[in-house]
């Protein structure tokens, strides 16, 4: 699953599809709106999904294979709304990741991943590549 080319923006919210890099900065393409925008690097951090991965007890697991977990376990444990009670999400997240570190994943990295995967599920652009396939 690549991930590459979606990446999260500080102090924007949803996910964004790159378009163009600049010395200065971004463009980025919203998913949510289709539409174009400069982000400067002035004043954004951004975080290629494609670099993020979720603390475990032993290491860490690359959010391509946790989304292919969600993904795989749709049909029978649904994700749960990021606007869900916090013992509902924790309990969501041990199903796909039973040993994720509780001491560094917080409710917030939870929620967020949730909504991540809702974000990118919805357009159907969690998909595999050729090279995984």
């Amino acid at each position: 699953m690549n991930l590459e080319s979606f990446i999260a923006v500080s102090g924007e919210g949803g996910l964004f599809n790159l378009i163009a890099s600049r010395s200065n900065g971004l463009v980025l393409e919203s998913l949510e709106t289709g539409k174009s925008k400069f982000y400067s690097i002035r004043k954004h951090q951004f975080t290629p999904l494609g670099t993020v991965a979720i603390y475990t007890l032993e290491d860490s697991t690359p959010l391509g294979d946790v989304f292919q977990i969600m993904l795989d376990k749709k049909a029978d444990t649904p994700p749960v709304s990021p606007k869900s009670e916090s013992h509902v999400i924790e309990e969501y997240f041990e199903s796909i990741l039973p040993d994720y570190d509780e001491d560094r994943v917080s409710l917030k990295d939870m929620k967020k991943v949730i909504r991540w995967f809702e974000s990118l599920d919805s357009k159907r652009l969690l998909t595999q590549t050729d090279e995984e396939e």
